[in-house]
């Protein structure tokens, strides 16, 4: 009997499934959509050549050096040449530079002549990836350019040029990224901010199926399909819903992975499980918010809203530990927050299961949290009532 009734219950949620184009385009479409989008929109990684102008107010020989130096970075494109400061900066306000690099009059004069000349560059900091690699260009120039002039007077002082090497740069640094050696932004960017549309595409379809169930009137008779267990109900509810997410998910690791040739130095086989426990875990997020509030209007809002706010403060963008306590919090609400630093450990780092252990059940802990406030939302069921 029981049995019957869990066949009778997957039928009937399959029967919703395929009777609104909105499952399909909410669970399917979108999600793959985006994650095409964010890829081919970073698909050439690091950001380069970023428009620039220069400002050369003394027209000497070594000015004409610095600028060389500057056209001869890959991070900038030296496209216009201004007369002024109030010229380059009128070319920051329209949009055709995001910075510009000021040489001062009488700058090799003074150089030479030991006056301490200042070297002035201006970024753009509304616009932060190019106006950080701007200022990251400007700065290794204007750095390079200081030690030269050391250097040449020095040379003028009757200092042994063997020995001034060993004096402007007394300590040699090596860089060696991580993980992440091409400095590609995508490989950090894309994924989170895929896999966060993806979990915030669940938590609202999630919303949507439960609470128009409510609006329609139609709970009573979902209850009714499965005995009138709420926990039944919700299983043959979801678990299409499940299976259908979890193939979107792999083929979205596909896509980091397996096209786009993404870092994996760790276990592919713990990334799929991530990914399906991201999957439960936001579901059972959308469904304790339509325990909490079993209304579609006011559910859809706290979901957009959670959602969307999950993009800034689960640590995409910007790193937990400096934001405000208060924020900070609520970082830990998310479940795309424990994606994310599965990924970091997985992915990126290859570190190992040990490390991910606790983040891995903070995403089981979800499902335990949502049945808690069932008995609220069974009573929601059987006497639906759509406030407007």
């Amino acid at each position: 009997m029981r049995d019957s009734l869990f066949i009778n219950g997957l039928r009937r949620e399959l029967h919703r499934l395929g009777s609104r184009k909105m499952y399909i385009f909410g669970m399917v479409v979108v999600p793959l959509f985006v994650a095409v989008f964010f890829l081919s929109l970073m698909n050439e990684g690091l950001p380069e050549r970023v428009p620039t102008a220069i400002v050369d107010l003394d027209h000497s020989s070594m000015s004409r050096s610095v600028g060389r130096s500057l056209r001869a970075l890959q991070l900038l494109d030296v496209c216009r040449e201004a007369e002024s400061y109030d010229k380059a900066l009128e070319q920051i306000r329209s949009g055709e530079t995001f910075g510009f690099f000021v040489i001062p009059a009488n700058f090799e004069k003074d150089a030479l002549g030991g006056n301490t000349p200042t070297l002035e560059y201006y970024t753009n900091m509304t616009y932060f990836v190019p106006g950080t690699l701007s200022f990251k260009g400007f700065k290794t120039v204007a750095v390079a350019t200081a030690g030269g002039v050391v250097k040449s007077t020095l040379v003028n002082m009757g200092v042994d040029p063997q020995k001034i090497s060993s004096l402007v740069q007394p300590v040699v640094i090596d860089q060696f990224p991580l993980n992440n050696p091409w400095m590609n932004y995508a490989i950090y960017l894309a994924p989170s901010f895929t896999m966060a549309t993806f979990a915030l595409m669940i938590m609202l379809m999630t919303v949507f199926s439960i609470t128009f169930e409510i609006k329609e009137g139609t709970s009573p008779g979902w209850l009714a399909a499965n005995g009138g267990s709420m926990a039944q109900a919700l299983l043959t509810k979801m678990l299409p819903h499940t299976v259908i997410y979890f193939v979107v998910g792999l083929g979205i690791l596909w896509l980091l992975f397996g096209y786009s040739l993404f870092p994996l130095n760790g276990s592919l086989w713990w990334m799929i499980a991530a990914t399906m426990l991201l999957v439960v875990a936001s579901q059972a997020f959308g469904l304790f918010i339509c325990s909490v509030v079993p209304n579609p209007r006011l559910s859809f809002s706290l979901c957009s809203l959670f959602g969307i706010l999950s993009f800034s403060f689960t640590g995409f963008s910007f790193p937990v530990s400096s934001m405000y306590g208060f924020l900070a919090v609520f970082s830990w609400l998310a479940p795309i927050r424990y994606w994310f630093l599965i990924y970091i450990n997985e992915a990126l780092n290859g570190v190992g299961l040990y490390y991910s252990r606790y983040y891995f059940a903070a995403l089981l802990l979800f499902p335990f949290v949502a049945c808690l406030l069932l008995r609220r939302l069974g009573k929601a069921c059987q006497n639906p009532v759509y406030v407007p």
